[in-house]
């Protein structure tokens, strides 16, 4: 395929790893590399590496990951793609290029496990944090300070479901400081829904464990960077600490792909035929879907139903996670976000009322009737 030229999303990751320029066997689907390291012809050899286009040691490249990473870029429209061994292990490299000092404004409304790791951070190494409530951009303005260095959001959020411009944020953080970065966590929607590189953001983050990978078979991370200085020093970092996805799931994530596009049209379509049953169901109280996507959050009208209504599914799963082909009930109260302070759990609506719904790629009409049967 034709790099200078720009395809649609679908034709590009059907054709992910096809006519690869390191394959000169002409393999359609891109092989698994299960070397640990790459044999050198001579000194000469060693004294010219260049990491870009040659292998030495699997922590820093290997011919599997590379397709994937360079189809990560693409996808979402970045210079540079980092592929990692899971969600947070992304996350932490997004934020290894800060230091002790830096101040970083987040959404108050995450996964749970990015408030674990911010609170670590604050705590052992004296980064700072203020939270935002994702809704006035003149309030965003205000917890700007000289020493901040990002903006950390997720949209739509976990578990509430709000939206944020990207746009909207982008444009205020930059006016007040160019050098702010502005970072997505993009898992929810995935590039299918959102590209937030294009909407002025600087990273884009995923927990590849969930729609990228989309099976529930394994664990996996991303981050997408804009601007070839950025990618240097995530690329000096990621090398470095080494959390690096290894070629088997680097081959999985990247097989998965493929059919990335046609399950968001499915997982969206399910979560939409859901979400019509959910809201004239006597027995749930709110329904917070933001219209795409397979993530339905809601509240049920007694709090004391809801056990027996997990021991009654016999479809969907009682488990924690998302994104997968398999439907996933969660309550967030007391699984993703339990590590949170209980005031602030409830401040957020993260009350022991709501559950969450990764909506899979069953018959929609199996989902329905299973929940009706659990709610019973």
């Amino acid at each position: 395929m034709c790099k200078k030229e720009r395809y649609a999303v679908e034709t590009i990751l059907a054709q992910a790893g096809n006519r690869n320029d390191g394959d000169a066997r002409g393999s359609i689907s891109t092989p698994i590399y299960l070397s640990s390291n790459y044999r050198h012809k001579d000194l000469e050899d060693v004294r010219n590496f260049d990491e870009r286009t040659q292998y030495s040691y699997s922590r820093l490249e290997t011919p599997t990951k590379k397709v994937l990473s360079q189809t990560l870029a693409t996808l979402e429209h970045g210079t540079q793609a980092f592929a990692l061994s899971s969600g947070m292990a992304a996350i932490q490299l997004a934020f290894s290029i800060f230091k002790s000092g830096d101040h970083i404004v987040t959404l108050d409304d995450l996964y749970g496990g990015s408030f674990r790791y911010f609170d670590q951070l604050h705590e052992q190494y004296d980064m700072d944090f203020s939270k935002w409530n994702g809704k006035s951009i003149r309030a965003l303005q205000g917890l700007l300070r000289p020493n901040t260095r990002a903006v950390w959001i997720e949209t739509p959020s976990n578990p509430t479901m709000k939206e944020i411009d990207i746009v909207a944020v982008a444009d205020t953080v930059h006016a007040v400081d160019p050098t702010i970065l502005v970072m997505v966590d993009n898992t929810f929607y995935t590039p299918i829904y959102q590209l937030p590189l294009t909407q002025g953001a600087d990273v884009v983050v995923h927990s590849a464990t969930k729609y990228l990978s989309g099976h529930n078979d394994l664990l996996g991370g991303v981050v997408v960077a804009k601007g070839e200085k950025l990618s240097e020093k995530l690329m000096f970092n990621y090398k470095t600490t080494g959390a690096t996805l290894d070629p088997f799931d680097s081959w999985l994530l990247l097989r998965s792909l493929k059919t990335l596009p046609l399950r968001m049209r499915a997982h969206t379509a399910n979560a939409q035929e859901i979400v019509a049953y959910l809201k004239q169901e006597a027995k749930i109280e709110k329904v917070m879907y933001p219209g795409k996507g397979g993530m339905i959050s809601f509240y049920v009208q007694d709090e004391e139903i809801i056990d027996k209504m997990f021991k009654s599914l016999k479809v969907i799963s009682f488990a924690e996670s998302l994104g997968g082909v398999e439907s996933l009930l969660t309550i967030p109260y007391l699984q993703t976000h339990r590590d949170m302070e209980e005031a602030e759990r409830l401040r957020l609506g993260i009350t022991p009322k709501l559950l969450r719904l990764s909506v899979g790629l069953e018959n929609a009409a199996d989902l329905i009737k299973d929940l009706k049967q659990a709610l019973a």
